[in-house]
């Protein structure tokens, strides 16, 4: 990885359990690619939704369970570095982690890979959790945040620590 990807990643807290990770494999399709034949760089943020969407499916924290326990996720921060181009047709690996926090937020960090190993691009994203009837920000953990760290913990998702 990129020394600059490296120096983009959330400060682990102490004590905190691994990361939560899933790899989704996928290849640029014809309409993310521009005319030059590389995947234009809007679809990034797509890139990353994917795996964060894989990884809230997996560990109780998916938008339908948002919805349910009547809140949403807005993202409040969306940060992405490019090492190299993908293009049109290249395999490549989408890397999604999220990294413990205590407060009432998501943190997720991504990485995109090429079939040869090399990281294509980096980023993250911050998202909070909102009251959907009101509108305010949680300010502690809402009890779906609550009961996804308890099993967190609890070492329920081992299979998907990093």
């Amino acid at each position: 990885m990129s020394p600059r990807a490296r120096s983009a990643r959330f400060p682990r807290e102490p004590g905190a359990p691994a990361p939560l990770a899933v790899e989704l494999p996928r290849r640029v399709g014809f309409g993310e690619a521009d005319p030059m034949g590389i995947a234009w760089f809007g679809r990034y943020a797509v890139f990353f939704e994917e795996g964060a969407a894989e990884l809230g499916r997996r560990c109780g924290l998916s938008y339908a369970d948002y919805y349910e326990a009547g809140l949403r996720a807005p993202v409040v921060r969306y940060h992405v570095e490019y090492f190299r181009p993908l293009r049109l047709d290249e395999a490549f690996t989408i890397r999604c982690a999220l990294i413990w926090c205590e407060g009432a937020r998501l943190n997720f960090e991504y990485t995109l890979t090429a079939a040869d190993g090399v990281p294509t691009a980096a980023g993250q994203t911050v998202q909070l959790l909102v009251s959907a009837a009101s509108g305010e920000v949680c300010l502690t953990p809402p009890p779906l945040l609550a009961r996804c760290r308890k099993r967190w913990r609890a070492g329920e998702f081992a299979a998907l620590q990093a």
